[in-house]
């Protein structure tokens, strides 16, 4: 266990802090505790956010108080870990008392690996990064909604256009043919109460109609509009001219019946039922005996018949085609109009034409640290590490430089994290490393540059500058100039500096709410 010890007389502040160990394994915590002893009317502060480095905090535990008489003894109490094995300086922590700063003193804290039996579990080398094509995380919800109402439509086509329904008891009659349908329409009608209840006008409407729907059909005599005797004398024309082989009788007992059924449907008057019964009986007889006067059909007329039936059966598919057509075209228009006022007109048509900035926003994003000491940020891709050659001359006074970035040239999005190590602990000099990176852009074509500074402070409450302002930038591949925007975020101390480089297209709004996002989970160490 190591601890350091402040003594000072009754009415001064006595500091004291220690660990419970200065040795852990790769991962494990260590426990580092303050221990401040004051009159209580002091205002005590602690330490707060990554100010261990290069130790992580895991957690600032609430501090605890106990009171003897004028005095206070508080007692902070934080979880440390380390992820990398090597031997660490646990930085002196600032604690201020009154506004004033005492200091704890520094300690050295050795981090070992957790050994690897090779001999079960083979080593092999880290895989090399592949390129892995990205999805579109925010189109599923679309897809899904879309595809939600083209189901319902085509269910709907389905059960009302395409299903085959079971045919009801008046269709299968409308199917027979009209000799097979006129002889069961009358045997429907004798099992009918019309008799009975004294409905002798609905008796001889349905006798006749069904007489004059089989000529109708059968015979292709338009009886149905003809009056009785225009009926007759198609009847007879038809006999004459040897098309029908009817005897006379036959005729004029139709005739008769015809002239019975206007009497009581004109007239009012009411024959006996056994002569309603028997013109029932004469009326199958005149349907079996046109049938049989009817001539067989000629195979000219069956193939007519049957090229009839084709086309007809081709007018109902291609109805039912453009039925389930003009549905579909419905369905899309009300798919696009609930997505539109859903999403907005906007981001569907980004969705739909794969705007490639959408499409980095609507990414998974990644949270990850990058060199050392580390920068952390959240992004749409993670950032590759880049090959930079330090030149010749810079090589007295940098140690080392890691580069990490992420670029888009079609919106010319940029994302850059650049941590750099010197070799001799001095601060940092921001304005010549900015001046390079503007220069670099003006060697890039870069026009009409124009930059701005202010402070920048990260949630943790880190300080840094942020250089930021607009230009002309170049587009890749072409000399067009387009308007675009940047940022620098500077941040180091005594022999480090880090630097993070943000770089999009102006008034691309995706590329602006990724920028945005990025810039609000930025966090840094401020010691190496």
């Amino acid at each position: 266990m190591g601890y350091t010890f402040h003594g000072f007389a009754q009415d001064t502040p006595a500091i004291q802090s220690e660990v419970d160990t200065t040795f852990i394994k790769i991962g494990d915590q260590l426990k580092f505790k303050i221990t401040v002893e004051v009159d209580s009317t002091d205002m005590v502060i602690f330490p707060e956010g990554q100010t261990f480095s290069p130790l992580e905090t895991v957690e600032a535990f609430a501090t605890d108080t106990t009171r003897k008489k004028d005095r206070i003894t508080l007692l902070k109490t934080y979880a440390l870990t380390q992820f990398d094995s090597g031997s660490y300086k646990l930085p002196a922590q600032r604690i201020e008392i009154n506004g004033k700063g005492y200091f704890t003193d520094s300690l050295r804290i050795n981090v070992a690996t957790v050994p690897v039996d090779t001999t079960v579990q083979k080593m092999y080398d880290i895989k090399p990064l592949i390129q892995v094509e990205k999805i579109n995380s925010g189109w599923w919800k679309v897809l899904i909604i879309v595809l939600g109402i083209l189901a319902v439509v085509a269910g709907l086509l389905y059960w009302f256009v395409f299903r085959p329904k079971p045919l009801t008891e008046e269709e299968k009659v409308a199917q027979l043919p009209p000799y097979d349908r006129a002889l069961l329409e009358l045997k429907k009608l004798d099992n009918s109460k019309y008799l009975i209840q004294d409905e002798y006008k609905q008796y001889y409407s349905e006798l006749t109609d069904i007489v004059r729907s089989y000529l109708d059909e059968d015979a292709n005599i338009s009886a149905l509009e003809s009056t009785t005797d225009e009926l007759i004398d198609k009847l007879e024309m038809l006999k004459d001219a040897g098309e029908l082989e009817l005897d006379k009788d036959t005729i004029n007992q139709f005739k008769n019946i015809l002239k019975t059924a206007d009497l009581v449907k004109f007239a009012k008057s009411k024959p006996p039922t056994n002569i309603a019964l028997q013109d029932r009986k004469i009326v199958e007889q005149i349907v079996v005996k046109t049938h049989e006067a009817i001539p067989e059909p000629t195979l000219e007329e069956l193939m007519a018949q049957e090229a009839f039936k084709e086309e007809l059966a081709k007018k109902r598919q291609k109805k039912k085609w453009m039925i389930a057509g003009g549905a579909a075209i419905g369905a899309v228009v009300i798919s696009a109009i609930v997505v539109i006022n859903y999403f907005g007109a906007a981001q569907v048509w980004d969705t739909v034409t794969g705007n490639p900035t959408k499409a980095l926003l609507d990414n998974e994003w990644v949270a990850s640290s990058y060199g050392y000491p580390p920068i952390s940020m959240e992004t749409p891709e993670v950032l590759v590490r880049q090959k930079v050659e330090i030149p010749a001359e810079a090589k007295a006074n940098i140690k080392e430089l890691q580069s990490f970035m992420f670029n888009d040239e079609k919106s010319l999005l940029t994302i850059a994290a650049t941590s750099t190590t010197f070799t001799q602990p001095a601060e940092p000099e921001f304005e010549k490393t900015i001046e390079q990176l503007l220069k670099s852009f003006e060697a890039k074509g870069a026009k009409n540059i124009i930059t701005k500074q202010e402070e920048f402070v990260t949630i943790s409450g880190v300080k840094g500058m942020k250089t930021y302002g607009s230009g002309k930038f170049k587009i890749p591949d072409s000399e067009e100039l387009v308007k675009a925007n940047y940022a620098i975020l500077s941040f180091g101390g005594k022999g480090f500096q880090q630097q993070v480089l943000l770089t999009w297209q102006d008034e691309d709004t995706y590329a602006e709410e990724i920028i945005n996002r990025v810039l609000s989970t930025i966090e840094v160490k401020t010691e190496v």
